[in-house]
């Protein structure tokens, strides 16, 4: 039997499988490991420096692992290490290999849906505070992009991890957020999800969304479709990822806890492996 050659999968906990579902969807006859850092999570509130640090470690981790394209299925680390690791890493320890975020494949989908130019974005506190949408919206857009309006929500993540969706105290935050970023710009048109733990509370945020007319982009589903187009597009990476239809889960913390939460994102039972940096 050949060598085992996955697609790796890495984020900061566990908001990466909704990715990695949809990406199994339209892509099954893949191999894939999954890589949660459950142990170092939340990155959101860490500097950019540690974020960097920590999301390179996994990547080369990975690449031990004989994956040849990784998925920073994380928004954080999408935002505050790709382009280092892209630019400054890969060239010297891993030329033939890439390194893919979340956060390209959003801006060009919101790019592409907006009818008006005004594009909102519901992300962590990291995600916001880098600025990493607005900047690379207007980069990308070439001006048809003309407002890019943020709001972080703090408490989304918790309320997904703690099974708390669809409470009256969840609801209230997520019409908090919802209510703050239409205050600030009540034209939006397409909404980015900006955190991949938030699909999980999409029946949530169409309830409070001012009308139902308004785009929301999900990223599990563009960064699926965008994934299927680089491959078609490469196929010297393609030539280099493994058809066998397998998944495999690691983990930093306790794999009983991770399994556990990790059957409310993928929606079946799955067995993770501990992994140690």
């Amino acid at each position: 039997m050949s060598k085992i050659k996955p697609i790796g999968v890495f984020d900061s906990g566990y908001g990466g499988l909704t990715v990695l579902k949809e990406i199994v969807k339209a892509l099954p006859d893949y191999d894939f490991v999954y890589l949660g850092d459950n142990a170092r999570t939340p990155y959101g509130t860490r500097s950019f420096d540690v974020v960097y640090e920590y999301t390179l470690e996994a990547v080369k981790r990975l690449f031990e692992m004989d994956c040849h394209l990784v998925i920073l299925a994380c928004n954080t680390a999408s935002a505050k290490a790709l382009r280092n690791i892209q630019q400054k890493d890969l060239p010297l320890i891993a030329p033939d290999r890439r390194v893919l975020g979340v956060i390209r494949p959003s801006i060009e989908a919101a790019a592409e849906m907006t009818n008006n130019g005004h594009v909102g974005v519901l992300g962590t506190n990291g995600t916001v505070s880098s600025e990493s949408y607005p900047v690379e919206l207007q980069k990308w857009s070439e001006g048809k992009v003309k407002v890019t309006t943020q709001q972080a929500c703090p408490m989304w993540v918790p309320i997904v991890e703690n099974n708390e969706i669809g409470t009256p105290g969840a609801n209230y935050f997520v019409e908090k957020n919802i209510r703050q970023l239409f205050d600030s710009d009540s034209e939006i048109d397409s909404l980015i999800l900006g955190c991949t733990h938030y699909p999980l509370l999409i029946d949530s945020i169409r309830d409070f969304l001012p009308n139902q007319s308004i785009k929301i982009i999900e990223q599990g589903k563009i960064v699926a479709g965008k994934l299927q187009d680089y491959l078609q597009r490469h196929p010297e990476i393609d030539a280099n990822c493994t058809k066998n239809g397998t998944i495999q889960y690691f983990t930093t913390e306790q794999p009983e806890l991770f399994d556990s939460r990790a059957q409310q994102f993928l929606e079946e039972e799955i067995k993770s492996i501990k992994m140690h940096f």
